[in-house]
């Protein structure tokens, strides 16, 4: 079984999570999860945040924090409250077109990552690239996710959606491999050709194989579900994933 802990990113239940983040925090504890990924703070301080997670035994196992937010105005305050908060990962979830609508452009944007990685360090901080699905249909004769995670150094996290891979038309296992040691956080997404609102294991996610390349070259330390489609209410949903994950063995 793996010891690889489950984290919840919190924009699977991000309208819960606007009215009562603490009350949903302590749920998503209750439920078994072991961290949460934040997208959106809800008004709420570094130092409000870190209490609400310490009360309830949860660690971040990350943010998903804008392109904007890690560039040099605002760098140093996302630096303070990430540290306030006990954050390791700075990851981008997406950017603007500019920074992605050529080759030439996510050559550019691997440099950005690769300085804003030596700025960070010293504080024991990472950043990362969360995929959606652009980044597997070729250009330029290359998959953007390569011309990006080709060109970055192994500082920058490669933070694999697997459903967004899949969606792309993408195989996720092989980018382990390929890029050994970089997945340190994971997004736990099903991925379905018949059921749009499947949930994890529910799907044509390989999981007993990705899992397994996770434990062997991923590096994973941390496996992070994220769910944007409901059969049921989300708090349910997130529920069901993670008690599927524990059929899996996996939780």
């Amino acid at each position: 079984m793996s010891k690889i802990p489950v984290g919840l990113q919190l924009y699977s239940v991000r309208e819960d999570c606007a009215k009562d983040p603490s009350g949903v925090i302590a749920q998503v504890a209750k439920m078994g999860y072991a961290g949460v990924e934040f997208a959106g703070y809800h008004g709420r301080s570094a130092a409000e945040l870190r209490k609400i997670l310490d009360d309830n035994g949860l660690k971040c196992c990350g943010t998903h924090t804008g392109i904007q937010t890690v560039q040099d105005d605002q760098l140093q305050a996302t630096i303070e409250f990430a540290l306030t908060l006990g954050n390791p990962y700075l990851i981008v979830p997406g950017l603007p077109e500019p920074w992605r609508n050529s080759r030439d452009a996510w050559l550019r944007t691997a440099e950005f990552f690769n300085a804003l990685s030596e700025k960070i360090a010293p504080h024991n901080l990472l950043c990362g690239y969360h995929n959606h699905h652009i980044e597997f249909t070729a250009m330029d004769g290359e998959l953007p996710w390569d011309t990006f995670f080709g060109n970055t150094n192994c500082d920058v996290v490669m933070q694999l959606d697997t459903g967004n891979a899949m969606h792309g038309g993408a195989d996720p296992i092989p980018f382990l491999s390929k890029y050994p040691g970089r997945a340190l956080t994971v997004h736990l997404k099903e991925f379905s050709a018949t059921n749009p609102k499947a949930l994890i294991g529910e799907g044509d996610m390989k999981w007993a194989d990705f899992f397994a390349v996770c434990d062997k070259q991923g590096g994973t330390e941390w496996y992070i579900v994220e769910q944007e489609s409901y059969a049921y209410p989300p708090m349910e949903c997130v529920a069901k994933c993670l008690e599927n994950l524990k059929k899996l063995g996996r939780a």
